[in-house]
C-alpha cells in the first residue's frame, strides 16, 4: 500500500475529523510544530544517558500526540469521544518534575549555555521549538477555541524541557568525574 494518497496535490490536506484545508492554514502549522517538537524530543530520549529521562519523556511524546490530533481536529467533540486528551494530570505530571528535578540539581544562579552534553543540548533544541509552538498556538487560540488544560500543558512544557536539559547536563557531568576518577585510580594501583 503506498503512503500517498495525492490528496494533498492541490495545497490541502485532511484534519483528524475529516475536513479538508489548506497546507498553510494556522491548524496545520500550529499542530506542525507540535509535530516537529516531538521529532525532536524523539531524538533528546535517544541521546539520554538517564533510563529515568528516558521513560519521562517517551511518555511526553504520546501525549504531544493527544495534542496535536485535538489541534488538528475542527471537530473537538469528535476528537475527544475516540482518542485520549491533555489533562490536568497531565500538567500536574510535569509540575511534579520540574519540582522534583528543581530541588535535586545543582542551583543555577546565572544564564547557562544551552546543553553541555549531546541530550542537554538537543532538550535545549526542544525548549526553543516548544516556545514557538507556544506562540503559534497563541495565534491559534485567538480564533480557535481551545481548552485551557493544553494551554497549561504547553505553558508548563518548555520549563519541562529546561530542567530535562540540566537533568541530562548533570548526568554527563557525573559520568565524566566518575571516569576520571576511575581513571586515577587505575594509574594509582599500576604504578
Amino acid at each position: 500500500m503506498a503512503i500517498y494518497t495525492k490528496g494533498g496535490d492541490k495545497g490541502t490536506t485532511s484534519l483528524f475529523d475529516g475536513k479538508r484545508v489548506s497546507k498553510d492554514s494556522l491548524r496545520v502549522s500550529t499542530y506542525g510544530t507540535f509535530d516537529e517538537l516531538n521529532a525532536n524530543v524523539s531524538l533528546a530520549e535517544k541521546f539520554c544517558i538517564s533510563d529515568r529521562n528516558k521513560q519521562i519523556l517517551q511518555r511526553i511524546e504520546y501525549r504531544m500526540f493527544f495534542l496535536q490530533g485535538e489541534i488538528a481536529s475542527q471537530d473537538g467533540e469528535k476528537f475527544r469521544s475516540k482518542s485520549r486528551i491533555i489533562t490536568d494530570d497531565d500538567v500536574h505530571y510535569l509540575e511534579s518534575i520540574i519540582d522534583e528535578y528543581t530541588t535535586t540539581l545543582p542551583k543555577v544562579n546565572s544564564f547557562i549555555l544551552p546543553g553541555s552534553s549531546l541530550a542537554g543540548a538537543q532538550l535545549h533544541v526542544c525548549r526553543t521549538v516548544c516556545r514557538r509552538a507556544e506562540r503559534q498556538l497563541v495565534s491559534f487560540m485567538k480564533v480557535n477555541p481551545v481548552r485551557p488544560e493544553i494551554e497549561r500543558y504547553v505553558n508548563r512544557l518548555s520549563d519541562f524541557m529546561y530542567i530535562m536539559a540540566r537533568s541530562e547536563d548533570h548526568e554527563d557531568y557525573l559520568e565524566k568525574v566518575i571516569e576520571k576518577v576511575v581513571q586515577r585510580y587505575c594509574k594509582a594501583i599500576e604504578g
